[in-house]
C-alpha cells in the first residue's frame, strides 16, 4: 500500500504556506491522488481555509477538478467569503446553482450570505434570499439566522427582524444575531428591547449587549450590563477592556485588566490584544512592556495575533527596534503580520526597509491583502518614492488582482502631493473611477496648504464643504492657508462662518506617560497643578532655545492678524510643547521622551523639538495623526518631508 498520500495529508495539518503547499499538491499529482475526491477536497479546503492567500491556488485546483461535488464547491465559497474578495464567493455560488447535479444546501447559503454581508451588498443578499426560498430553506433555523446577521451587516435593521418576525421557534443564537442586528444598524434602543424581549438568555447573550453597547460608545450602559451579570467569564472581560480601549477610556482599560488577574481568570487572546491596542492607541510603551513580559511568561508568545498586536503595539509607540525584534522572532507570520511590520517601518520613515519587508513577505510565498498595499503607499508617500509608490499602485491590480480601494486612491493623492504635483494629484481624483470622497479631497487639500497653494485649494474646498460643510478641521487648514499668504479677510470670513455654523475648532492634545500613568495636555486648557509645572519648565526651555540654539518662533500660520508677541504666545501653548516640557521636568536624563498627538505636529513645534534635541542632548519621539517624528541632535527622522 502506498502511504504517500496519506503523509501528504499528514503535512497539510502543519502546512503555513503556500510554497509547501504546492510541494504538497505536486507530491499528489506525482502519485495520481490528485483526482481523488477526499483528497482533492482536503487540498482544496486546507488552501482555501487554513492557508493564508492561497484561495487563489484552490480556485485553480477546484477550475481542474472534474465534477467537484458539493463540499467543493462550499469549501471554495467558504474560501472566498473570508477573503478581501468576498464577491468570487457569490460568482461561485451562482456556478454552483447553474449546475442541477449539484445543488447547494444550507452550508452553502450560510457561506454565501456571508460573501454578500463581507461585500457590504444588500442587492444580492435580497437575491440570495430569494434562492434559499427557492431552494426550500425557508423554515431552516441555520439559514433564517445567517440572513438575520447578513441584513444587519448591510444595514437593513427592518429586514434582520423581518426574517426574525417569521421564524416559527427562534433559538438563543436567532434571539442573539436579531440584537446583534440591531446594534450593526444603530438601533441600539431596539437591540435592548429585544434583549428584554428574550425568553432565555444565556452568557453570550449578555456579551452581544456589552459589544453592542462598547460599539456604540454607550459605555455607561456597558459598564451597567457588565455589573449585573452573575456570571462574567473571560469574554465579557475582555469586551470591557476592548470597549473601554477603544472608546478612549485607557486608564479604566488597564485597572479592568489588572483586576481580570487579581480575580484570579487568565486573560486571553482577545484581552491581551484589546489592552494592547490601548497601548499602541495613547502610546503606553511601558505598560505595553510589562505586558509583553506577562505574555513571555504565560505562554501566550506562540499565538499570532497576540504577537502581531505586540508588533502593532511598539511600533505604534514609537519603538520600532521592539517591533521588528518580535517580528522576526515569531515562528509562524500570517498576511497581518507582514503588513503590521511594514505599515510600522512606513510610519517611522523607514520606506526603504518596509520595501525591503514587502519583497521578503512575496518570497515566503505570503500573498499581500489591500491593507498591504495601503502600507506600502503610505510609506512611498512619506519618503517621497513617487515612481516606485506608482508602480506598486499598478502591480496590486495587475499582479495580485485587487481592485483599488479609496485607501488606495488616498494614498496616491498623498503621494503626488506630498511631492509638489499639485495639479497632477488634482487631475488624478478628477479620473478616479469611484466616486472621490471626503477624505480624498482632505488630502489634496493638506497638500495645497504644504506648498501654500491657495488657487488649487479654492478649486478643492467647494468639492469637500459640499461632502462635509461642518468638518472644523477643513476650516482650520483652510485659514492655515490663507493666513500663510496674508489673506486676512478671507481668514476672518472662514472663522466667520465656523461661528456662524456654530462649528468648534477640535482642540489638540498630546498625552505622555511618566511612571505608568498617561498625563494628557489640552491647547488652552485651565491650569492645574500638571500644566502649571509644564508651563513653568517650557518657559526655562523656550528662553534656553532662544540663546543656545537661536529660536524664532515660525508665526506664519498663526490665524489671527494680531502682533507678533500674541502670535509668539498662542503657538508657546500647543500641547505637544507642553507635554515635552513635563517629560523633561519628571523624566530621568537619558530616557526617551515619547509623545502621541491627535493632530498633525505643526512647524514651529517640529522646530522645537529638533532644538531641544540638540540643546539638551535628548531623543524625542513624536507621533501625530499621520507618522512618527523622531528627533536627535536637532535632525529628524521625517527629514523636513512632511
Amino acid at each position: 500500500m502506498n502511504n504517500a498520500p496519506h503523509h501528504c495529508l499528514s503535512l497539510l495539518t502543519s502546512c503555513k504556506t503556500l510554497k509547501i503547499l504546492k510541494q504538497i499538491h505536486a507530491s499528489l499529482v506525482k502519485t495520481g491522488h490528485h483526482s481523488d475526491p477526499f483528497f482533492a477536497g482536503k487540498l482544496i479546503l486546507h488552501s482555501a481555509v487554513t492557508v493564508p492567500g492561497a484561495v487563489h491556488f484552490a480556485r485553480r485546483f477546484f477550475l481542474n477538478f472534474p465534477n467537484p461535488d458539493v463540499f467543493m464547491y462550499n469549501t471554495l465559497i467558504r474560501g472566498f467569503s473570508e477573503s478581501g474578495i468576498p464577491q468570487n464567493s457569490i460568482f461561485t455560488f451562482i456556478d454552483m446553482c447553474g449546475k442541477s447535479l449539484v445543488p447547494p444546501d444550507s452550508f452553502s447559503f450560510a457561506f454565501v450570505l456571508k460573501a454578500a454581508a463581507n461585500h457590504g451588498s444588500l442587492r444580492t443578499g435580497i437575491q440570495l434570499h430569494c434562492q434559499a426560498l427557492i431552494h426550500g430553506f425557508e423554515t431552516h433555523l441555520f439559514v433564517g439566522t445567517t440572513l438575520i446577521s447578513m441584513y444587519g451587516e448591510c444595514g437593513s435593521v427592518y429586514f434582520a427582524k423581518k426574517v426574525f418576525d417569521q421564524m416559527r421557534e427562534p433559538n438563543v443564537v436567532a434571539w442573539n444575531a436579531v440584537i446583534t442586528a440591531c446594534f450593526r444598524c444603530g438601533d441600539v434602543k431596539g437591540a435592548r428591547k429585544m434583549f428584554d424581549m428574550m425568553p432565555f438568555k444565556n452568557s453570550t447573550s449578555s456579551n452581544v449587549m456589552l459589544a453592542g453597547y462598547a460599539k456604540a460608545g454607550e459605555m455607561e450602559l456597558a459598564r451597567k450590563v457588565f455589573w449585573e451579570m452573575k456570571v462574567k467569564d473571560d469574554v465579557s472581560w475582555s469586551t470591557m477592556i476592548v470597549g473601554l480601549a477603544h472608546n478612549g477610556f485607557f486608564d479604566e482599560a488597564f485597572a479592568y485588566f489588572r483586576e481580570l488577574r487579581m480575580i484570579g481568570l487568565r486573560p486571553n487572546e482577545v484581552s491581551l490584544t484589546g489592552v494592547l491596542s490601548g497601548c499602541a492607541q495613547v502610546g503606553a510603551s511601558e505598560f505595553g512592556k510589562i505586558l509583553h513580559g506577562f505574555i513571555e511568561k504565560s505562554g501566550f508568545n506562540w499565538i499570532t495575533t497576540v504577537n502581531n498586536a505586540l508588533v502593532d503595539m511598539y511600533a505604534r509607540c514609537g519603538n520600532v527596534g521592539m517591533a521588528r525584534l518580535v517580528f522576526r522572532s515569531m515562528l509562524h507570520k500570517s498576511v497581518v503580520s507582514w503588513t503590521s511590520m511594514i505599515e510600522g517601518l512606513a510610519m517611522h520613515g523607514y520606506a526603504e526597509e518596509a520595501i525591503r519587508v514587502f519583497h521578503e513577505m512575496e518570497g515566503c510565498g505570503i500573498r499581500p491583502d489591500w491593507i498591504t498595499f495601503v502600507s506600502l503607499l503610505y510609506a512611498c508617500s512619506h519618503a517621497g518614492l513617487i515612481e516606485q509608490g506608482c508602480n506598486y499602485f499598478s502591480r496590486m491590480k495587475d499582479v495580485y488582482d485587487i481592485e483599488p480601494t479609496v485607501e488606495h486612491y488616498g494614498c496616491m493623492v498623498d503621494l503626488y502631493g506630498r511631492a509638489g504635483y499639485l495639479q497632477k494629484a488634482y487631475d488624478f481624483v478628477c479620473q478616479m473611477p469611484i466616486t472621490p470622497n471626503a477624505i480624498i479631497w482632505r488630502t489634496l487639500l493638506g497638500a495645497c496648504g504644504i506648498h501654500g497653494n491657495v488657487e488649487l485649494a479654492e478649486q478643492v474646498k467647494p468639492r469637500l464643504f459640499d461632502l462635509e460643510p461642518d468638518d472644523s478641521s477643513d476650516n482650520v487648514l483652510l485659514s492655515n492657508i490663507y493666513a500663510v499668504a496674508g489673506k486676512w479677510k478671507d481668514v476672518a470670513t472662514v472663522r466667520r462662518s465656523m461661528t456662524d455654523q456654530k462649528i468648534k475648532k477640535t482642540p489638540g492634545w498630546s498625552m505622555i506617560e511618566v511612571d505608568r500613568t498617561m498625563y494628557r495636555f489640552v491647547a488652552g486648557e485651565k491650569t492645574n497643578k500638571t500644566t502649571a509645572e509644564a508651563y513653568e519648565k517650557l518657559k526655562e526651555i523656550i528662553k534656553r532655545l532662544r540663546l543656545e540654539g537661536g529660536y524664532v518662533p515660525e508665526v506664519a500660520s498663526v490665524l489671527h492678524d494680531v502682533d507678533e508677541e500674541e502670535k509668539e504666545d498662542s503657538v508657546s501653548k500647543h500641547s505637544e510643547k507642553l507635554a515635552v516640557a513635563f517629560g523633561i521636568s519628571r523624566l530621568c536624563k537619558g530616557r526617551v521622551i515619547r509623545i502621541v498627538k491627535n493632530l498633525r505636529i505643526c512647524r514651529d513645534c517640529h522646530t522645537v523639538m529638533k532644538l531641544i534635541s540638540k540643546v539638551y542632548g535628548l531623543k524625542l519621539v513624536v507621533r501625530d495623526r499621520s507618522r512618527f517624528h523622531s528627533f536627535d541632535d536637532g535632525a529628524c527622522s521625517c527629514k523636513d518631508y512632511w
